[in-house]
């Protein structure tokens, strides 16, 4: 499918584009601009799909939507973000959405609806409402929330008319904006058969991709089936990297590729791509969280050639920075405060994308460890008669690594040599292609 083979590109909307932090409901700001002009760039990147955090209508940071149908004015309108889409795939990017589907802000207006009349409306069967409890807004009833959010309503997805309205949601972007996928927020949360439903809603386009988004993976193979879901957000192997390279213990993330993607019967998710970064919106900067910086080059080149369906969050591939202080908001800045200097990262990330969609081994092949030390870890990917052997080195002494009696190519530097005897500089990783 297009989506095994894509390299995507993770944009933050309300961040990237520098908006207000509340939403006043007032003028519509016109901001969307300022993606369709990297366009050109992301393409020159390799980026063939762009996920999108939600741009829908909301209070403040988008997962607390109001309206489902409308851009959130502090973006721009449906028609500029039409237009946004059809320039995205004109060149050859698709697009996904973040569907939002578990909860609501409080400005929801059916959830308005029930603060102002209480019982006397058919909405209040759309939420858990306890008309005998209260909540920490005072609203004089109680009602489940996300998380211990109040901020944050939660939807009763069993109700039909609550599923008649999201799914019209779903029928209206992919009518309108020509989308090509969701991911699902909290899909953790999501009951299967409301996945089923997304399915059958999103059928009426030909490989619509769907990705759920999950903080553990260990019981979530059962809803990875074409019925449900395409994919699933990798934070296993998200939390092994970092720690791996951050404790100089590369057991760690071999053990967590071999349990999820090795050709064993107790492997969770042989030959199927889970959605894989090494930073998002919600989590701190790579170029933050990793201690030495010499391995983000390793770090990237690992995120490229593992099994998954490789993610750039936006400003990562300029090393920008970030931690979750400030209410997150320093993980989402304007794209124009990120430092843009087109350095030796965005020159590795760009060959790696170009490798990555030109590789059927890394997109659909077999993983199998060969090698694995404390500081340096070796794997082969293989598929079609096609095998890629992948090096690295996180130390900053040098090592060889004995793979297997063969002659290969190395991707990054067009290096040949014999793959029985790949010497490693310190923080060096390597690609070769066997010939």
């Amino acid at each position: 499918m297009w989506f095994d083979e894509s390299v995507f590109y993770q944009i933050y909307p309300l961040g990237f584009c520098g908006a207000e932090r509340e939403n006043d409901f007032g003028a519509v700001r016109h901001r969307l601009g300022k993606i369709g002009a990297e366009i050109g760039r992301l393409k020159e990147l390799g980026v063939t799909a762009v996920l999108f955090n939600p741009l829908f209508e909301s209070e403040r940071h988008g997962y607390d939507t109001v309206d489902f149908f409308t851009v959130d004015r502090r973006l721009g309108t449906n028609e500029e973000f039409k237009e946004l889409v059809n320039k995205l795939h004109e060149a050859g990017i698709r697009v996904v959405l973040d569907g939002v589907f578990n909860h609501v802000g409080r400005k929801f207006g059916p959830f308005e609806e029930v603060r102002r009349m209480r019982e006397g409306t058919d909405y209040r069967f759309w939420f858990d409402i306890n008309f005998f409890g209260n909540s920490r807004y005072n609203d004089g009833f109680g009602y489940a929330d996300w998380e211990g959010h109040p901020e944050l309503v939660k939807l009763r997805l069993e109700n039909a008319d609550v599923q008649n309205y999201l799914m019209d949601a779903v029928r209206f972007w992919i009518r309108e904006f020509d989308i090509d996928g969701l991911r699902l927020d909290v899909s953790y949360l999501l009951p299967g058969w409301f996945m089923e439903l997304v399915r059958r809603t999103v059928s009426v386009k030909k490989d619509f991709f769907l990705m759920g988004e999950v903080i553990h993976l260990q019981n979530f193979g059962q809803f990875l089936t074409p019925a449900r879901l395409n994919s699933a957000t990798d934070y296993e192997c998200f939390r092994g990297m970092l720690s791996a390279f951050n404790s100089r213990n590369l057991f760690e993330i071999e053990h967590s590729m071999t349990r999820l993607f090795a050709d064993l019967p107790w492997a969770l998710f042989p030959r199927k791509n889970l959605f894989s970064f090494v930073d998002n919106h919600d989590v701190v900067r790579a170029a933050t969280a990793l201690k030495e910086k010499r391995n983000l080059l390793n770090l990237y080149t690992l995120l490229f050639t593992m099994p998954g369906i490789p993610c750039i969050y936006y400003g990562s591939e300029y090393a920008a920075e970030g931690d979750k202080s400030d209410l997150d908001y320093k993980l989402r800045p304007c794209i124009d405060d990120i430092p843009r200097a087109e350095g030796e990262l965005y020159a590795r990330i760009q060959k790696l994308a170009y490798i990555r969609t030109h590789s059927k081994a890394l997109a659909y092949g077999s993983y199998r460890k060969a090698t694995c030390m404390n500081t340096n870890f070796s794997f082969v990917r293989e598929c079609e008669g096609e095998r890629i052997i992948v090096a690295i080195n996180i130390a900053e002494t040098d090592c060889t690594v004995r793979v297997e009696e063969a002659e290969g190519v190395d991707l990054l530097t067009g290096e040949v040599r014999n793959l029985n005897d790949i010497y490693l500089p310190p923080f060096i990783a390597c690609i070769y292609k066997k010939n």
